[in-house]
């Protein structure tokens, strides 16, 4: 369900970027310095990768020192990139982070590279307005669900279905008791 607000709303226009020449070394320091865990790897305003802290981590665990400073950002960024448009909702953002497993999204309008969201930037929603935005969604599944002609479950109690005389949960169908099963079939 959307939620109304936009990538383009959440995001860092000023992102942190090297290009894909940049050693490993000065890769580390420019995370240090902005505090950030990702570095966007781009030409112009084309986006050519991303390389996170795990990339850099898993490079000092596995080259040498001395190697180390040969090594190149495009040795190690990520080539296949999950993006997202400024446009796009941030509940798309969320489905795409947790289907993809990535916590961070590049922006992308028009091929060019105009911002960075993470899931930093979504959980800094004020706390209020995520709420409020959390009780329109759920208003709008109720009025969906009820446009469709689905009955919605209130009354609940545990008992003995009046149906098919199991023993469950119970919820009231206009005055009789069902099972969820038998409810649902109704």
């Amino acid at each position: 369900m959307k939620t109304g607000v936009s990538v383009g709303d959440l995001m860092t226009r000023n992102f942190v970027y090297v290009s894909p020449e940049t050693n490993l070394r000065e890769c580390a320091v420019v995370m240090a310095k902005k505090r950030v865990g990702s570095l966007i790897i781009k030409e112009g305003d084309k986006l050519k990768g991303i390389l996170t802290e795990k990339d850099i981590i898993w490079a000092i665990v596995k080259q040498s020192a001395k190697a180390l400073k040969d090594i190149l950002a495009k040795d190690l960024m990520k080539r296949k990139v999950v993006t997202i448009k400024p446009g796009d909702d941030i509940t798309d953002a969320l489905k795409r982070m947790k289907k993809k497993k990535v916590r961070r999204l590049p922006v992308l309008e028009s091929g060019r590279v105009i911002g960075m969201l993470t899931l930093n930037d979504i959980i800094k929603i004020d706390p209020g307005l995520f709420e409020l935005i959390a009780e329109n969604v759920k208003i709008k599944e109720e009025a969906v669900k009820l446009v469709k002609g689905a009955r919605i479950k209130t009354e609940k109690k545990d008992g003995v279905c009046e149906e098919c005389g199991e023993f469950d949960l119970l919820y009231n169908d206009s005055g009789v008791w069902l099972c969820e099963e038998c409810y649902e079939r109704k």
